[in-house]
């Protein structure tokens, strides 16, 4: 490097996450552009406090992050050695999510950076799963994206920091509410995502003739309501079900929501393909905590390369609801000189084309 370049600023920035049932707190520094490091995550899970009731319920959801998130931010701050007189900004999830769970995050981290007198940014946690990759593997921009969580089932073309346009969502249910669905009924457990997978590398994902919504139709939206409703019949008229059963039907399942996401998947990259003047593989990236399920990731790999693309999969602790990436989507919001009031209040709706408008 010349010796008259400037240095591109390093920010390091506390990340606080409640947007649903994971209380989590993380330190991560970094310069956009190159990966950054993670110096604490720490998310504490609310499994067994929503297990009973097979979903998350919002009242106690919300609180427990009153419980914990104190504490919580306390740990990170020891665990990275930094204290809030070191921190560069601090950066809390504003939506989409529980309403209770977003403003016990957005109280805590606002009272903090007025404490300290540090900036504020109000993280899109939709933006923030999308922007992980970044943290990762500095992805450049531009790059497709697929989010499947609980929540949410798009396919967007990431071209930047708050800079999205919507290729392909959900119509009804999100994929992640699926595998939870699916796994209430068969009495799997909560969460359901892992549970299916697990008893699925048991079973025949042939057995179940189930639908592909969607599949073959153009366009890139998704379906998974009638995936889920034919389940449901499958599984009503078998019952009393077997292990083997439950092995079956978590095996076609799974098969017809990889098959779905494949179909819908190879769609957009094709839109993106057509609109490119890229030499190269185009970068993908898979998000969220449905992105975590193995079998999904492997096929969607082959189709990112089979269709010209490279794809980016998070670790996947990172898949899933964590601080790191709200971080560090407050590192990216501070190197393009973006930061909030401290009146910003909870979007529990916040689709990420509000943010290109």
């Amino acid at each position: 490097m010349d010796a008259h370049t400037p240095t591109a600023p390093q920010f390091t920035v506390l990340g606080i996450e409640t947007s649903c049932d994971e209380t989590a707190a993380a330190i991560v520094r970094g310069t956009p552009g190159q990966p950054g490091e993670i110096l604490s995550n720490l998310v504490l899970s609310q499994f067994e406090e929503h297990a009973p009731y097979g979903g998350v319920v919002p009242e106690i959801a919300a609180r427990a992050h009153i419980d914990h998130l104190d504490s919580l931010v306390a740990s990170a701050l020891r665990e990275a050695d930094v204290s809030l007189g070191d921190l560069d900004a601090i950066a809390a999830t504003s939506g989409p999510g529980l309403v209770g769970g977003l403003m016990v995050g957005l109280v805590t981290g606002k009272s903090l950076a007025f404490a300290a007198d540090k900036p504020f940014v109000a993280v899109n946690h939709l933006e923030a799963h999308a922007l992980t990759a970044r943290l990762v593997a500095a992805t450049p921009f531009p790059y497709l994206v697929l989010l499947v969580s609980g929540g949410h089932s798009q396919l967007l073309e990431a071209r930047g920091v708050g800079d999205y346009t919507l290729l392909g969502t959900t119509l009804d249910d999100a994929v992640g509410e699926a595998f939870d669905k699916t796994a209430k009924l068969m009495g799997l457990g909560y969460p359901g995502g892992p549970h299916v997978e697990k008893w699925a590398l048991k079973g025949d994902p042939k057995r179940f003739d189930l639908p592909r919504p969607m599949k073959g139709r153009p366009g890139s939206d998704f379906s998974f309501a009638g995936l889920k409703t034919a389940l449901r019949q499958t599984v009503t008229k078998l019952a009393p079900l077997t292990e083997t059963d439950l092995a079956d039907a978590a095996a076609s399942f799974q098969a017809a929501a990889a098959d779905t996401i494949e179909d819908r998947t190879r769609n957009a990259m094709r839109t993106m393909r057509d609109a490119s003047d890229a030499d190269g593989p185009i970068p993908f990236v898979v998000a969220g905590g449905v992105a975590s399920n193995k079998m999904l990731r492997a096929r969607l790999e082959d189709l990112a390369t089979s269709e010209g693309f490279a794809l980016t999969a998070p670790p996947l602790p990172l898949c899933t609801d964590n601080a790191a990436m709200i971080a560090w989507a407050g590192v990216e919001r501070m190197a393009i000189g973006s930061t909030d009031g401290l009146d910003t209040g909870p979007r529990p709706r916040w689709p990420l084309a509000d943010l290109t408008a």
